[in-house]
């Protein structure tokens, strides 16, 4: 299981190193234009691409990160393109532009297209109940108050759990890593993502453990991307790697995205690396480096830097790039709006923001560490992230391999800090 080590709750860190720097990147912001956040569309400028740089190259100084590379796409075309350090440190091999990064949940915005491709062929309605299409989550349970010495305790679902709740994470599923419940516990006694296991493994094994909660009432993170990759297969008679290569990422001229890396390509893989007191210690690249059975739609795929801008381009230009139409503009519309129910909340740790359909939608700017309101986003366990930013027609990437999440947001916060942080 690739997750297998990843335990811990994930919570929005203290950006001390974000506000220090916004600090230290006042000088230059002040050199920036009046007219530059006056005009209608807001301009990344010059001094603040400079700082970023800055930044990012003194992450891999300091011996933070082993590496990382940033990308900044504005007016269609690259404004910015950076790389510090390394995709190997123990055989010195820097990062490159066709450097292959473990993009894992940078996956889930992908997986969300390819069933929105099927919505718009007339084969579900959102609000349709799952259990119509996977019988094996028809008659779901959900977990109460515990009984007697831990005695697990279930009740009814109040209502189905739909395709729009899964494309929320409000359908009441977990991950089993992340919190702690009687059914966190059972997802992990049943190894659900087991890399040997198949995606219709996954479900049937789903339908028996209850819900951690009433479907349509928490934002909760949850395997239900993956339950999304078993329906696309479901509905389009393919397996879920093949109608990703057939369907997005040939079109999209996506060459080196997949959910295993090539044998002439495993060299340009980047490895992960965990901090310790005795320094960053390689996490394995082995479980890449060959098909697996579980064709993970949480976050099994590889990518590079290259290929996620053309799917990042794609979405950002309302489902085109260069002639390809991959979705309708109404359904890109849809994917990057506010989908949760009233009185619902979006995730804990990323405050400022809500929900749409597999990405995070910036409502507040300044809770949200200043990406401008309407930005949908979302990021990987190992720091990678793509934000696209409409209004401006801005897209930001960043690629590291850094198991250390808390301190992947903070770099998360200071490149956004930097960028959009009004000037003083």
């Amino acid at each position: 299981m690739r997750h297998r080590s990843i335990r811990s709750t994930m919570l929005y860190p203290v950006v001390c190193l974000a506000a220090s720097l916004a600090l230290v990147a006042a000088p230059l912001q002040a050199q920036e234009q009046k007219g530059d956040q006056s005009q209608e569309r807001y301009q990344i400028s010059t001094p603040r691409l400079q700082m970023l740089g800055q930044a990012m190259h003194g992450q891999v100084a300091e011996k933070k990160l082993a590496g990382i590379a940033t990308l900044v796409w504005q007016d269609d075309q690259v404004i910015y393109r950076d790389q510090a350090g390394y995709r190997n440190l123990e055989e010195q091999q820097p990062l490159t532009d066709d450097t292959i990064y473990k993009i894992f949940s940078l996956t889930k915005p992908i997986t969300g297209t390819a069933l929105l491709m099927l919505y718009e062929e007339g084969h579900f309605q959102l609000d349709d109940p799952v259990g119509k299409y996977l019988p094996e989550l028809a008659n779901l349970q959900v977990e109460i108050a515990g009984g007697p010495e831990g005695e697990l305790r279930t009740e009814p679902t109040a209502q189905p759990v739909t395709i729009r709740q899964l494309m929320t994470h409000t359908a009441g599923f977990t991950y089993g890593r992340f919190s702690e419940s009687q059914t966190d516990r059972l997802y992990v006694e049943n190894d659900l993502q087991n890399i040997d296991s198949t995606l219709a493994d996954m479900v049937t094994k789903l339908g028996s453990i209850p819900l951690r909660q009433q479907p349509g009432t928490v934002w909760h993170y949850s395997v239900s991307v993956d339950i999304q990759a078993r329906l696309v297969e479901v509905l389009s008679g393919m397996a879920f790697d093949e109608f990703l290569q057939k369907r997005i990422f040939t079109p999209l001229g996506m060459v080196d995205t997949g959910f295993h890396v090539a044998e002439k390509q495993q060299d340009r893989l980047a490895v992960s690396y965990t901090p310790t007191e005795e320094g960053l210690k390689p996490f394995p690249n082995g479980p890449w480096l060959s098909k697996p059975a579980f064709l993970n739609g949480g976050g099994g795929l590889v990518s590079t830097m290259d290929d996620y801008l053309r799917f990042a381009r794609m979405l950002l230009n309302e489902g085109e790039l260069e002639g390809v139409r991959i979705l309708k503009p109404e359904t890109v519309q849809m994917m990057r709006s506010n989908q949760l129910p009233e009185g619902v909340a979006g995730p804990n740790w990323a405050p400022g923001n809500m929900f749409g359909l597999n990405v995070a939608v910036v409502s507040d700017s300044e809770k949200a560490q200043y990406l401008p309101e309407g930005t949908f986003w979302w990021w990987g366990i190992h720091g990678p992230w793509a934000w696209i930013d409409p209004a401006n027609q801005i897209i930001v990437l960043g690629m590291m391999q850094n198991t250390d999440y808390r301190h992947s947001r903070v770099v998360h916060a200071t490149v956004s800090n930097i960028l959009y942080r009004p000037a003083p």
